[in-house]
């Protein structure tokens, strides 16, 4: 993002992310997301970043196609197409492999999903075990599995690291960049509901999970809500120094006193309008979780 703001970086393709609504200080990333040269987006939706995209390559969803799926736990799963992809639609690897064969690439002649697999096998040690034929036989397996005969790691490091022992390291607390003051006395943290995930680009086009959570709501606890003079459906006005956004108040015990939470799917309350984009200096991930802000009421 920063590359395209100075014009080191020239183009970007983005594919199934919505950095208009998921990363920090979303106007300087909207910003940053005009000045680039050619801004190709793939997604099952035209999602806000799709939104200001070039070219926008339609992908088929989790139903239309067939593949693996990794999840945190290392568990390797199939996934099986239910139906035929929209007209026009194609699985995230037929479309790189095409844009691959148009500029010339060598190596990305692959007809199906399972022909990828089979090349992950042959690269990938942990994943040297796990076939289609072994899914299909056992379900799933967990890697590392390296081999065929091997039954996959149900835990990882059950008996030592692979360094042997923990290592434990004593560090300093460092604050966070941007911290309460008298102009933004609140702390703001950003993060999920139940029935919404992400920017919603998927949930919110499902009516059931709307009717559940309809709309951002503002949560601040009842002795900050008395002293703003605020009720349970009064509507606030949320300030930083990058922005500001309305929503409704909920006034609840679960935030601390001088906290206020926000979640970040809603585009016509956009969390991250707010959010710092300080990095923190090891990981690299932003301060989503604490930045100032002042409330008022609208």
């Amino acid at each position: 993002i920063h590359g395209l703001e100075s014009g080191k970086v020239k183009a970007m393709w983005v594919m199934g992310e919505n950095p208009s609504l998921s990363d920090p200080d979303i106007k300087h990333v909207d910003a940053s997301l005009k000045n680039a040269e050619f801004l190709v987006v793939q997604d099952i939706f035209l999602s806000e970043t799709a939104q200001l995209a070039h070219v926008v390559l339609p992908a088929a969803s989790y139903a239309e196609k067939d593949g693996t799926f990794t999840n945190t736990e290392r568990r390797v799963q199939r996934v099986r197409k239910a139906i035929e992809p929209l007209p026009g639609c194609k699985p995230d690897w037929e479309i790189i492999c095409l844009v691959a064969q148009k500029m010339g690439a060598k190596g990305f002649d692959f007809a199906s999903a399972e022909e990828i697999m089979a090349e992950v096998n042959r690269v990938t040690p942990s994943y040297g075990g796990i076939t289609y034929a072994r899914l299909e036989e056992l379900g799933s397996l967990l890697w590392p599995c390296p081999n065929a005969e091997h039954a996959g790691t149900l835990f990882l490091h059950k008996d030592k690291f692979a360094r042997g022992l923990g290592l434990f390291h004593a560090i300093d607390h460092q604050p966070p960049n941007e911290e309460p003051d008298a102009d933004y006395p609140f702390i703001l943290t950003t993060g999920r509901i139940m029935f919404q995930y992400h920017t919603g680009t998927v949930t919110r086009r499902i009516a059931k999970l709307e009717r559940e959570a309809p709309a951002c709501k503002v949560e601040i606890n009842p002795a900050d809500a008395a002293r703003l003079g605020l009720n349970g459906s009064k509507k606030v006005r949320v300030t930083s120094r990058r922005g500001e956004l309305m929503a409704e108040a909920k006034v609840t015990d679960r935030v601390d006193p001088g906290v206020i939470f926000i979640p970040f799917h809603f585009v016509e309350a956009a969390a991250n309008i707010l959010t710092n984009p300080a990095l923190d200096p090891i990981a690299k991930i932003p301060e989503y979780k604490v930045c100032a802000v002042k409330v008022e009421a609208a």
